[in-house]
Order: C-alpha cells, then sequence, then structure tokens
C-alpha cells in the first residue's frame, strides 16, 4: 500500500508505465514459477507451498515494503535452515517459526534496526552465502542422481557421508535428465534472451520423461500426488505450546537471514534504478509477508534478488509488476496444476545446482582471498566453514564479533603509530 500510493504520488499509473510492469511481472512470474517450487522441495515442504509462498510475498511486500521493484519469495538463501527445522519439527513447526520470525521482522522495522543490519562486513555475508551455496548442492544431491541415501543425522558431514555412500547406486536415467537441465539451464543463460531457461529445461525434461517413460524417475505425482487445483483458506498452524516456545531460536534465524537478504536485494535494486529504498518500511513489509504466509499454507520468504533484478532488466518501474508476478501464479495453480504432476525432481534439482553456483559467487570468492586483508580472509573462512558444519547464526554471530574485534585492533595499532 505505502508503494502504490507513492508511485501514484509520483504521476506512474501512465499506460505506458502500466504496460511495462505487467509484462515484467509476467516474465518475472514464469522465471518464479519453477524456482519456486524447487525452494519448497528443498525446504521440506510440497511444491505447492511455495508457489503460496510466492504469491502472498509478493503482494504483501508490494504493499506494506519499502522498495517499488522487489520480488518476494521463497529464496535459496534459506533452504539451509528451513530444511533443518522442517526435519526435526514438521511443515507446522516451519509454519510457526515463520510467523514468529515475521513478528521479529516487524520489530525491527518499527525499532528503525534496517541501517544497522545493512552494517554487517562484506566477508560475513560473502562466507554465509558461500556456506549456504555448498550446503544447497550437496542437498540436492539425492534427486540430481536418483539417489536413495540411507538415513542420516541432521548435521551436514552426516549427510554428505551418507550420500556418498549412496553414489554407487544412482540412476542413469534420473542421471541423464538431469545432465541435460543443467545443459539447457547453462547454455540457455547465455542464449537464450527472450525465455527462462529454468521454463525451457522445466517443459523439456517433463516432455522428455512423458514421451519415453523412464524407470526409476521420481517426479510431483510420484513423490507428492501433485498440485492442488485450488488456493488454500486460511489455518493457524497447529503446534503444541511447548513447540512453539521452543521456535524462538529458529525464528531468530529466519528473521536476521530475512533482514540481510531482503536489503541486500534492495540495495540491488537502487543500483539498479538510481532510487533509493525504505530499510525500516522494507522490514515492516517482509515481516508482514512472513506473518501472512503460513495463514495461507505458505512459509518464509524475502527479497530475491535474482528475480527482483529480473524484474527490473525487463520494465518494471512500480509495485505493480509484483501484484502481476502473483497474479499470474495463480493462474497457473487454478488453471495448469494437473500439468506440474509430470515435472521430474531431476529437474528442479539441476535449477538449484545453478542457484548453488551463482550463490557461491565463486570469482568474487576467489578475488577476496588474492586481494583483501588476511583478517578478512580469515573472517570469511571462519563465517564460511560455521554456516557449514554449525548453524548460520553462530556463523554470522561469531563472524561479525571477529571481524569488528580485528577491526578495533587494527584502528588501534594505527592511532598507536600516529
Amino acid at each position: 500500500m505505502i508503494a502504490l500510493l507513492q508511485a501514484k504520488a509520483d504521476g506512474l499509473w501512465t499506460r505506458s508505465h502500466i504496460r511495462r510492469n505487467v509484462l515484467a511481472g509476467l516474465v518475472v512470474g514464469v522465471v518464479a514459477l519453477p524456482l519456486a517450487m524447487a525452494f519448497a522441495i528443498a525446504s521440506g515442504a510440497r511444491p505447492e507451498q511455495g508457489l503460496y509462498t510466492s504469491i502472498v510475498a509478493g503482494v504483501l511486500t508490494a504493499l506494506f515494503g519499502g522498495t517499488r521493484v522487489q520480488i518476494s519469495g521463497p529464496t535459496g538463501a534459506f533452504v539451509a535452515v528451513l530444511s533443518i527445522i522442517s526435519a526435526q519439527h514438521g511443515i507446522a513447526g516451519l509454519q510457526i517459526a515463520t510467523l514468529m520470525a515475521g513478528v521479529i521482522l516487524v520489530g525491527f522495522g518499527v525499532a528503525r534496526l534496517g541501517a544497522v543490519i545493512k552494517y554487517i562486513p562484506n566477508p560475513v555475508i560473502v562466507g554465509f552465502t558461500a556456506g549456504i551455496a555448498v550446503i544447497i548442492f550437496v542437498g540436492q544431491w539425492k534427486d540430481f542422481f536418483g539417489l536413495a541415501p540411507a538415513a542420516s543425522g541432521l548435521h551436514f558431514h552426516e549427510k554428505l557421508w551418507s550420500l556418498v555412500q549412496a553414489l554407487p547406486s544412482l540412476n542413469p536415467a534420473t542421471t541423464a535428465l538431469s545432465l541435460v537441465s543443467l545443459a539447457i539451464l547453462t547454455v540457455g543463460a547465455r542464449y537464450l534472451r527472450g525465455v527462462p531457461a529454468p521454463l525451457v529445461a522445466l517443459v523439456v525434461v517433463t516432455v522428455l520423461q512423458a514421451v519415453l517413460h523412464f524407470d526409476g524417475v521420481a517426479t510431483i505425482g510420484s513423490a507428492y500426488g501433485g498440485i492442488p487445483r485450488s488456493l488454500p483458506s486460511p489455518a493457524f498452524p497447529r503446534v503444541p505450546l511447548s513447540l512453539a516456545f521452543s521456535m524462538v531460536g529458529p525464528a531468530f534465524t529466519i528473521a536476521l537471514l530475512g533482514a540481510i537478504e531482503s536489503l541486500l536485494s534492495a540495495v540491488v535494486a537502487d543500483g539498479m534504478t538510481g532510487n533509493r529504498h525504505d530499510s525500516n518500511q522494507e522490514l515492516i513489509g517482509q515481516g508482514i509477508a512472513n506473518i501472512v504466509a503460513p495463514l495461507l499454507g505458505g512459509f518464509a520468504a524475502t527479497g530475491a534478488i535474482a528475480r527482483t533484478a529480473t524484474n527490473i532488466r525487463n520494465g518494471a518501474s512500480g509495485p505493480l509488476a509484483a501484484l502481476v508476478h502473483s497474479g499470474f501464479l495463480i493462474m497457473v495453480i487454478l488453471l495448469l496444476a494437473p500439468l506440474a504432476a509430470a515435472i521430474p525432481l531431476c529437474c528442479l534439482s539441476a535449477v538449484l545446482f545453478v542457484v548453488a553456483w551463482n550463490m557461491s559467487e565463486l570469482p568474487h570468492v576467489f578475488h577476496l582471498v588474492r586481494t583483501a586483508p588476511g583478517t578478512d580472509v580469515a573472517v570469511l573462512a571462519l563465517t564460511f566453514v560455521l554456516t557449514v558444519f554449525v548453524d548460520l547464526v553462530t556463523a554470522v554471530t561469531a563472524g561479525f564479533i571477529v571481524a569488528r574485534a580485528l577491526h578495533g585492533r587494527h584502528r588501534y595499532h594505527r592511532d598507536r603509530r600516529q
């Protein structure tokens, strides 16, 4: 509502403005379709819950957020955190943690903490982002290769060892379809300018499986029974009171990560549009989205950098594009849901392989390692290791404290020399 009123005040509701934003919203809706389902599955939720999350977050952050062109929904940054929560406490636990995180985010915004969160050191952000990328990459081996790993613990090294042991029993057909998907995504990113490569991969691989009927290839239909052809009714997650209290820690993790990711996305949007976002209003908008999403079958959402950038590149200049993106996803659910049952899970895993590669920013990491001071490299390495092998909050907290301590030590010695 805030962004819509601002757009109206700026006189942006012209025919040309509406046309550009509608087209941008349709394009980003097509891009969001496979990503929403892939992130939901990777987070331990059902594929349609990713679509519900994208719809709700897209609308509410457009109405109440602090940037005009932000596209919100499930993101890769959340996968490492949400998959553990859903594995330990089920989807109801994940939803109640999301709702609590929404309240925390609104509190962050009301307390005007938006500017504080933006001062997290860059080596910390690069370290935990690369760590999350590794977790996503390894977490997709099961569906990418068609593995049936033995039960393992929740820690990264336990999951990795279980997957490594299962690799010799990979499914050849599943792996072949995964590689076809990966080839389309890789080549398409360079040569397919007008059509989103994830959509092309989704269609091609789904048609191949539907025509050739490879044995042992898991699909959304075989794994989840398909996607309902209807929208969910509002419902409060049913969890015991004791479980709700135990969700405070996970809720804070979701809120912290959501705040960082959303404000990073808003900064990227500012650089592409020349506008300035309101960081505190953005946190309030994201908080409202995370309060409402679990009531309508969804889970945690945040500003999505790649979808926001796609939105802007396709001509978006106001919140209308985000509303159209959500409207497109609603129409997909109502009209095309039965077709989704044939989508192979390996194709969605290939999409997440590419997401993990893009998140890792390996060229940027290597550049920092070569050129940055040793203290920055140490902070990056510490944050990366703790993200992968411990948890995100510990990683960010430790990285932030060590970075500030090293910075203070550097200033102390510099002042003494002067």
